[in-house]
């Protein structure tokens, strides 16, 4: 067994864990990363990037059938197999090379492998071979291993052989009839992509469609679904699934009515990739979330174990996962340099967006774009609120920038600070809009400061003028 000594290990070479590492390489420590998959993660090859390729021609082309003389010049339907085509490039076919040449430009060391800790700052690397490296830290261990497909205990459903959200995204070929389990984010982004690439698709939403959201968001994107002839049945539960010998997959609910399809995609939440990775060797117990302080040190784990990215459950979001990694990374080589979280240096350097200020998009049609509080997460919160809504196809530039332009925007305001706290947007083309909403509520920037951050004119960005109006001085 080879052994090999480092300032910082990292496990897991998905966007935080390559963001960890760089971090701590920039601060002046040495970093290995450890990967038992394709060093890029989840993010690059079967979430954010792919699955963003898959909905952007889909976009484009709605966008051009909403304006006159661009309609006229649109001539026939998507061409799957040249969107398919697209998808690959962005998921750089499922190859890992240009990542891994990243990692070894920025100074930082990969082992390849099944990376288990085996005591106090020591990782375990087992290669597809069998062999194996036993590597040191000097500091700290960075747990990054992320979170898979939660598959749930429905009946025949895993001998069914289900997609997740990586089989949706990697799918060589568009499946007739797609049923869909699920009414979150992934669910909503598949049956949006699938339904534009052809599939007749069936949505199975328990919970309703987005029900994290503000309810006007759900009810949009289940109206554009449907008028997409999406076939959404708001509360249907799934409780027995088989695949015939045909290969076609029957699904049966809860009040009886039975599906078929070609496909079924389970879209009901994540689990944490924590199962083999030695967590009982250090008294914590596998397959479990990853608890941990504002400064990403795991409770329970001693001074020396941290854990970024979803895998803590802060917040499921790769961005903000970075965001976690650029925090701890500060934070390992601050301590490695005889420093204090509580050194006024260093307090910018830990995690503290993850409750009130995520921002959030939902490629759906109508985008979802969103930031913050909903009201009734203000509410249950306990803060005093006022909840300001506006119609955003009233906006000058939504009606410039599409005929029929349907959107709506809402705001939360924290009544005794006088502060924005939540906003959520939906609309063709919202994503860009959500920024100057987080940079407001982060800043907590007074509404009277606001009055002064004067929108161009024609813009969907008129709708904070709007928004401010209707609140009133």
């Amino acid at each position: 067994m080879t052994t090999m000594e480092y300032d910082v290990i990292v496990i897991g070479a998905g966007p935080v864990g390559e963001n960890v590492a760089d971090r701590v390489v920039r601060g002046g420590l040495s970093a290995a990363i450890v990967e038992r998959e394709l060093v890029g993660g989840e993010c690059s090859y079967w979430a954010c990037m792919p699955t963003k390729a898959l909905l952007r021609s889909a976009s484009a082309l709605r966008a051009a059938r909403h304006l006159p003389g661009a309609r006229e010049a649109v001539t026939g339907d998507l061409d799957a197999a040249a969107v398919l085509g697209r998808r690959d490039s962005f998921a750089s076919h499922w190859k890992d090379d240009g990542q891994v040449s990243w990692l070894e430009s920025a100074g930082i060391a990969l082992h390849r492998g099944q990376g288990r800790i085996v005591s106090t700052r020591a990782v375990e690397v087992t290669d597809a071979d069998g062999a194996t490296a036993r590597l040191t830290a000097r500091h700290a261990v960075v747990v990054a291993t992320g979170s898979s497909a939660l598959l749930p205990d429905i009946p025949g459903l895993r001998e069914s052989a289900p997609w997740s959200s990586r089989e949706a995204a990697s799918a060589s070929s568009v499946p007739r009839r797609l049923a869909i389990i699920g009414g979150g984010v992934v669910a909503a982004e598949m049956a949006t992509a699938f339904a534009a690439l052809g599939s007749s698709v069936t949505v199975l939403a328990r919970d309703g469609l987005l029900p994290s959201a503000e309810p006007f968001a759900g009810e949009l994107v289940t109206e554009s679904l449907r008028e997409a002839g999406v076939s959404v049945r708001l509360g249907a539960e799934a409780v027995a699934v088989n695949r015939d010998d045909s290969g076609a997959v029957h699904i049966k609910t809860a009040a009886g009515e039975r599906i078929e399809a070609d496909e079924v995609l389970v879209a009901v939440g994540r689990t944490p990739n924590t199962q083999d990775i030695g967590l009982d060797r250090v008294g914590l117990a596998p397959g479990a979330w990853l608890a941990v302080d504002d400064t990403l040190r795991v409770v329970g784990g001693g001074e020396w174990l941290y854990a970024a990215g979803d895998v803590n459950r802060r917040v499921l979001l790769t961005h903000q996962g970075k965001y976690q990694a650029r925090a701890v990374g500060d934070v390992i080589v601050a301590r490695a340099k005889g420093a204090t979280v509580e050194d006024g240096r260093w307090g910018r350097h830990v995690a503290t967006a993850d409750e009130r200020a995520v921002p959030q998009v939902v490629f759906t049609d109508p985008e979802i774009a969103s930031v913050g509080l909903t009201a009734a997460a203000a509410e249950a919160a306990g803060l005093r609120i006022r909840v300001v809504d506006y119609d955003l196809g009233a906006v000058a530039g939504a009606s410039l920038h599409a005929d029929g332009y349907r959107g709506h925007a809402r705001m939360v305001v924290d009544e005794d600070r006088k502060v924005i706290v939540g906003l959520t947007l939906a609309g063709p083309d919202v994503a860009e809009l959500i920024h100057a909403a987080t940079i407001a509520i982060v800043g907590e920037v007074p509404l009277d400061r606001l009055w002064h951050a004067v929108p161009a004119y024609p813009t969907v960005s008129e709708v904070w003028l709007r928004l401010l109006e209707t609140y009133g001085r």
